[in-house]
């Protein structure tokens, strides 16, 4: 039987420079998609699948969201005597229990693999969830519940795959997958960032992931790879040789909430959920849109 994933890693020590100056002060991940910051949307998805410990990998400046993910003394008492508790007990299902939460420093900005390689004090000797805090994956199961359920099944590590044009993939980490089983894909072979026209599939590593503790034994020795970081695929690609890849191919909706056009795609996307709101949003894009072809035209 496989092992339980209690644990999830989110690393947000990240310094948010694609959004300079908002992220001058505030972290990346508080910024806010409609009225609930990025990390929430994250943090919420990994407690729909099961999760019950969350780790945050942070950095300097970074102790905005420490204090998000506890209770607000002041707030609480002045929503309790204004008779506003329905908003005071939406705060509260948005906690963690006590004691669940931890949080530890990344003290250089050395990479994603030496982010997670910070956490291995507190994951301990298990698997654990490993969720990039940027990526909110919109779908109605959830994706990191998708992959449990594969994990369940086949245990080993499970990562989310997303497709893309061919001529993207130099971009991202690409896998070549081998065939389909149980709802999932058998990962060959994993490679970071490839040259142009050398990627074995379309698909790639998509900022979910499922992984053996024996990720942290290749971490501790992993050399500087693409951009002199330490590269969590290289890693990956180590442990491949000794341990399954299943891939979960996402069918949802990734919205890259670190860039511009992610953040602002993901704002109107939770905007046209709500009822409250969808109704004024959609005649403002139509005004918008008349008036942008109207000047494109003109």
């Amino acid at each position: 039987m496989a092992q339980r994933i209690r644990k999830a890693v989110f690393p947000v020590a990240g310094l948010g420079t694609r959004f300079l100056p908002a992220t001058k002060a505030m972290p990346k991940e508080m910024l806010t998609i409609v009225d609930r910051p990025v990390i929430q949307y994250v943090v919420d998805e990994a407690k729909k699948a099961g999760i019950e410990h969350f780790i945050f990998v942070t950095g300097r400046n970074k102790a905005v969201i420490e204090d998000h993910f506890d209770v607000q003394v002041e707030l609480e008492q002045t929503l309790i005597q204004r008779q506003k508790l329905d908003v005071l007990e939406e705060l509260r299902q948005d906690l963690p229990k006590a004691g669940r939460t931890s949080f530890t420093r990344q003290q250089q900005p050395l990479g994603l693999g030496h982010a997670v390689q910070c956490a291995r004090d507190l994951v301990g000797n298990e698997p654990f969830a490993l969720l990039l805090p940027d990526m909110i994956m919109k779908s109605p199961t959830g994706c990191l519940s998708d992959m449990m359920e594969i994990y369940h099944k086949r245990q080993g590590n499970v990562v989310a795959l997303e497709e893309v044009p061919m001529e993207e993939t130099h971009k991202y980490g690409v896998v070549k997958k081998g065939p389909r089983q149980n709802g999932s894909v058998e990962i060959e072979s994993m490679i970071e960032k490839p040259a142009p026209g050398t990627a074995p599939s379309n698909l790639i590593l998509s900022g979910r992931y499922i992984l053996q503790p024996e990720i942290f034994d290749y971490l501790e020795t992993q050399t500087p790879g693409s951009g002199g970081e330490i590269q969590l695929t290289d890693a990956m690609i180590k442990l491949n040789n000794d341990q399954e890849f299943s891939g979960l191919i996402f069918k949802g909706t990734t919205y890259d909430c670190g860039s511009k056009s992610g953040f602002l795609e993901a704002n109107i996307a939770y905007g046209l959920d709500r009822e409250d709101l969808a109704p004024q949003i959609i005649d403002h894009l139509r005004e918008l849109v008349t008036s942008y072809d109207l000047k494109q035209a003109s």
